[in-house]
């Protein structure tokens, strides 16, 4: 087995992703259904060894540097946020306690926006990564989501940001509210009609929804029709309400294809000029940078 120096770990509520890493190359990966949500803070140390114990070199102590919910107040170890404006990794790493001597983990804080109010963790590391990809770029990070966020960057540093609850409100109506028996499926005009909408009056949000139903009810329309015309309305609600954010900048995009897309057409749709990032490699390449923070060779492992 191809040993590795350190291991990348994004821990999420719900999911748990690891990478055994040599340098900046992936030797071995692994996931699990173990985020912070289902653990007890004593259980975060044998998820963790669930997935990585076999990839651990003998003799010494492997760091592994991990981001995401495991830093929040009920997750392995407290990793109390960074305000902004500051870099996106702050100036420290939080270690959390460990009973195996092979490893030593060290944890991503959040930040944190005193007013307006807002947070974020995990999606500082993906920060940091566009950044160490792109040194000196100004402009705006959009992170689609469950909570998608917009990131103002300048000069190496998040000046504010803002979320959006924009995810979790399509997966809340598409899947427990009364649209749940008009959407299925996907139309890509149906998601243009609907962001041009959202976007020419958001305050009409509301009503718009319901008559998604109403549309299915009177004149049949179709689900995938339907389903994208939600989409589009809270899509295009979100970008009316972040033009500060967007309107003349450029965006970056970072997130899985399926997530990012409807964000790419509908900026491009605004003529804005869009970068589009896949979301694992800017993680990895922000707990890479992170290592600038611990040393850079395991230790010898003391018995």
């Amino acid at each position: 087995m191809t040993q590795i120096n350190w291991i990348g770990a994004d821990w999420g509520t719900s999911h748990l992703r690891v990478w055994g890493m040599d340098g900046d190359r992936v030797v071995h990966s692994a996931q699990s259904d173990q985020g912070m949500a289902r653990l007890q803070r004593a259980e975060f140390e044998p998820a963790l060894l669930a997935l990585v114990g076999d990839w651990l070199p003998d003799g010494q102590v492997t760091p592994v540097i991990a981001c995401g919910m495991l830093g929040s107040r009920q997750g392995w170890v407290e990793a109390p946020y960074h305000a902004v404006p500051c870099t996106p990794l702050g100036d420290k790493l939080v270690t959390a306690p460990t009973r195996d001597l092979r490893i030593s983990v060290h944890v991503v804080a959040g930040l944190k926006q005193p007013s307006p109010a807002d947070v974020m963790r995990g999606e500082e590391t993906q920060i940091a990564g566009f950044l160490a990809q792109n040194p000196g770029w100004d402009g705006v990070i959009c992170l689609p989501g469950t909570h998608s966020k917009w990131v103002h960057l300048s000069a190496g540093e998040v000046v504010s940001f803002q979320t959006f609850l924009t995810g979790e409100m399509f997966a809340l109506l598409s899947e427990h509210s009364i649209l749940r028996h008009t959407v299925a499926g996907w139309n890509d005009d149906g998601f243009v009609q609907g962001f041009d909408q959202g976007m020419e009056r958001p305050d009409r949000l509301l009503a718009r929804l319901f008559s998604l139903r109403a549309q299915a009810l009177l004149h049949g329309q179709d689900a995938a029709v339907a389903r994208a015309r939600l989409s589009g309305l809270l899509i295009g609600a979100e970008l009316a309400n972040t033009k500060p954010y967007w309107l003349g900048q450029r965006v970056a995009v970072i997130g899985a294809d399926g997530i990012a897309r409807p964000y790419t057409a509908a900026l491009a749709r605004l003529s804005v000029p869009v970068t589009t990032c896949d979301a694992t490699e800017l993680t990895l390449a922000g707990l890479g940078a992170a290592r600038a923070f611990i040393p850079q060779k395991g230790t010898p492992c003391v018995n």
